[in-house]
This record gives structure tokens, sequence and C-alpha cells, in this order.
């Protein structure tokens, strides 16, 4: 393989074993040999676990609904006249769509007439259960919702299922510790990337993790991707095309089904259409499975360091310097564009401006905003070496909200924090190259700053 190192050449070796051959015996040469199968053998397992893979985690069996007990307080309200009913929906860029998420609010309007349905639209693009178990109070719970659609698996789709146990069953015991009758459904969605297992008949691993913990709650699940495997597993989906426009183009593709623009977020049209009609199917059997309605009172913890009690915590509790600037969302324009997710936003510019902090607890983040005039920060944890984190990726073409990592499965005691801005920026136009993208006006991409927007505690801030 590529990727492994030795520390021969193929010339040198060969030659260096010739010169073994001549020089030692036979067994000599065999030992050599063995040693080096080993050598090779190890630093392909270092390679395969460093990049994650858990090749005994049990997938789950590809089923387009697992009913489990339903929703009943959900379809008990739902059905009342006049009762106002709201609909969480709670995920990634998928469900931020135009697609799933309307199509499927304006189903239920239609069937259930004598409600007033509406919607609670908390999706954030490019961010997993791991950011959404800390904002869920703010940007959910806080609207209550009666019934929660939570869809992560796509973008959890590198997560270790550890650490989705953790966040999903997070989500699970917040919601009923706060609102004991809204109903959960965990929906799950797929991408050209994740489909290989369920052309063998299993759940990719994300949703095979979830569905650990929808199984331990009695959570329904509806998997909105069955339909569109299905055709990939025949030869007749593309997954990255344009619609067609003209009845040529429309004749052309032929019996080819047209699921995505780039392979990941469904077209409207089509591939949202599947969505849909994966969960009008599955509300008969859901339907069915739902008993009489009753709070939720969750079961004994599926893992025993859950994130039930993260929280967002506002970025001012932490100390800054002199140089941050809050951002009003009601003066400033670019806090008002994240007025709804970030009450709180500060922009910091200088090098040298610092933030600090104590915690007890577990786990640590900064919950931010990257993008073109962003640069790095040094972060020191505890007496740990410090370090640097780029606050600008490949895909920092345009602002957006990301999360700073400081650190996971940290011993429950108090650390400390410090995070100073770098006075140096990365190499923007190498770091967008990997994107295919560039830098179109330097001004835009010029700068250094770092955009705190809370903290993101599994713990307590400490004074």
């Amino acid at each position: 393989m590529a990727s492994l190192q030795t520390n021969f050449s193929q010339k040198s070796f060969s030659q260096h074993l010739e010169r073994v051959a001549v020089r030692r015996s036979s067994l000599t040469l065999f030992l050599c040999m063995i040693l080096l199968h080993r050598l090779l053998f190890a630093s392909l397992l270092f390679s395969f676990c460093s990049l994650g893979a858990e090749p005994d985690f049990p997938l789950a069996p590809a089923v387009e609904c697992s009913p489990r007990q339903g929703l009943p307080n959900f379809l008990a309200k739902v059905s009342q006249p006049g009762a106002t009913v709201k609909i969480g929906y709670f995920g990634g860029s998928i469900t931020a769509q135009p697609g799933w998420r309307p199509k499927t609010l304006a189903h239920f309007q239609k069937s259930y007439p004598q409600a007033k349905i509406s919607e609670i639209n908390a999706a954030i693009g490019g961010t997993g259960s791991d950011l959404g178990v800390f904002r869920l109070k703010q940007d959910m719970l806080d609207h209550e919702p009666d019934l929660l659609f939570v869809e992560f698996a796509v973008n959890d789709g590198g997560a270790s299922p550890q650490q989705i146990f953790q966040c999903m069953e997070g989500i699970v015991r917040q919601t009923w510790r706060s609102l004991p009758k809204c109903d959960v459904c965990f929906v799950y969605t797929i991408t050209e990337a994740l489909v290989p297992a369920m052309l063998d008949g299993k759940f990719q691993r994300s949703a095979s993790a979830m569905e650990k913990i929808a199984d331990h709650y009695g959570i329904p699940s509806i998997h909105m991707g069955m339909e569109v495997a299905k055709l990939a597993k025949a030869g007749k989906l593309l997954w990255k095309a344009k619609l067609p426009k003209t009845p040529e183009e429309k004749q052309a593709l032929g019996d080819q089904f047209v699921f995505a623009p780039d392979s990941v977020h469904p077209h409207p049209e089509t591939g949202h259409e599947l969505y849909l009609q994966a969960i009008i199917r599955s509300w008969a059997p859901i339907t069915s499975a739902s008993q009489s309605p009753a709070d939720h009172v969750p079961a004994a913890p599926f893992v025993a360091n859950h994130y039930e009690m993260a929280r967002l915590v506002p970025i001012q509790e932490a100390t800054l310097s002199a140089g941050f600037v809050a951002l009003d969302s009601k003066m400033d324009e670019f806090g008002k564009r994240w007025a709804s997710r970030m009450t709180n936003l500060h922009k910091g510019t200088q090098a040298g401006e610092i933030l600090t902090f104590k915690f007890k607890g577990t786990r640590c983040a900064i919950y931010d905003i990257i993008g073109p005039d962003c640069g790095q920060v040094t972060l020191t944890l505890d007496d740990q070496p410090a370090r640097i984190i780029p606050r600008f990726d490949a895909y920092c073409t345009y602002h957006r909200l990301s999360s700073l990592m400081i650190g996971t499965d940290l011993s429950d005691t108090v650390h400390s924090v410090k995070i100073q801005i770098h006075p140096d920026q990365p190499d923007k136009a190498t770091i967008l190259a990997k994107n295919k993208n560039t830098i179109d006006k330097p001004d835009r991409f010029n700068g250094t700053a770092f955009y705190p927007g809370a903290l993101l505690l599994v713990g307590e801030l400490v004074k």
C-alpha cells in the first residue's frame, strides 16, 4: 500500500536481502522475512485503527420502519379538534433543505385538519448530534415540541458508536426530563458514501448505533433511504446529476432516477419525495404500535457517561480580554444574522486576545463561527502542551456555525482553559484548494478573527 513506509527503497531492500543470502544461512533469511511480514502487518493494523475503524460493531438489519412503542402522545393530541401541535425537526443540512421537512409538515397538516400544526425548524447544516445535544434546549425544547424528529445519521457518519450513544441518549433523556409528553422519532438518511452496507441488507454504522438507543427507549425509527438503496442496488439510481428539464433529457434518462445534485442533498422533487413516501408508509405501523398516551419515564441509562447534562453556557460567563466585542443581535448586521442560534456572539480580531475559564466536567468545546476572515487560535488545557487549532477549513468561502473541541472523556475534575488568537494566518489558499475552492477577493479572506458564541459543557462552569 502507498501509505506504508519502510526504511528501505525497493532497490536497496532487494540488495540487502541478496547480501543476507550470501552471508547468512537460508534459515536466517527465512527469519528476516517473517520479521518483515510482522512489521508490515503491524503497520497495516495501526493504519486501520488510526482511521477509527471498528470492524466488529454489529450493523442493524435494514428495515424501513421499526415502530417500537409508537407515538401515542402526539397521535392523541393531534386528533383533538382545535389542538395546537408543534413538530420539531432537529438535524443537519438534509433537514434544513426545502425537502422532507416541509413535505411531511404539509402531509400532517392535510392528514389532521382538525389540529393547528406548526414546525420548529432547528436544523443546522454540517453539524451532528455532538453539537445537537448541547443546543437542544435552546433551539428545540424551549419551544415545546409535541413530536421531535431527530436526523443526524449522515453527519454522524464518521463518529464512533460510543460518541453516538452518548449524544443520542443525551438528546432523548434531556427531552423527556424537560418535556415528558414529547414523543421522539429517529429518522435516518443516506448518501452514496454511506450506502454500501445497505446494499448488503444492513444499516450504515451511524444508524446502527442509533438503533441501539431507539431499542433501549422504545423509540420508533424510520430509515428514509431504503427505497434509495433499492434503486441503487438495481442500477437505476443516479446519485449525482442535474434534474432533466426537456423532454429529450427525460427520455435520455430512461428508467434512471436522479437522486441529488451532489450525492448527498436530495433534489426536493425526487430524492426528498422518496423520503416523504417512506414516512407516509411508516405511519400505519407506528399508529398501530401506539398505545395509551402517558408521560415518558427514561429507563436506566444505556451508557453511564451519556450527555443528559450537556449544557450551552453564554460565552460572557467566561473571561474575555478587552479586545473582544459583543455583536449585538439588534444593532450589528453580522450579529443579527446569527441571532436565532447565538444570542451572545463575540468577535476578536487582534493577535493575543485571550479567552479563559475553568470548569468541572468531562467534555468541553466552544460554539463558534468560522469563515473567510477567521484564523487560528492557541489552545491550552490544564498543564498540557499548547495546541494550534485552525478556525478556517476548506469550506470557508462563507461563514457557518462550528465547534472548537477542547477536550472529551476528561476526568471529572476542575480543568482550566486558555484560548489565545494566534498572530499568523493559516495558509488559506492551500487549505481551500483541498476542496477545489479559491480566494476570490483577498480582502475578504484577510484576517485572524475568532467568533466565540457559547461554551459547550458536560459539567459546570467554575468561577
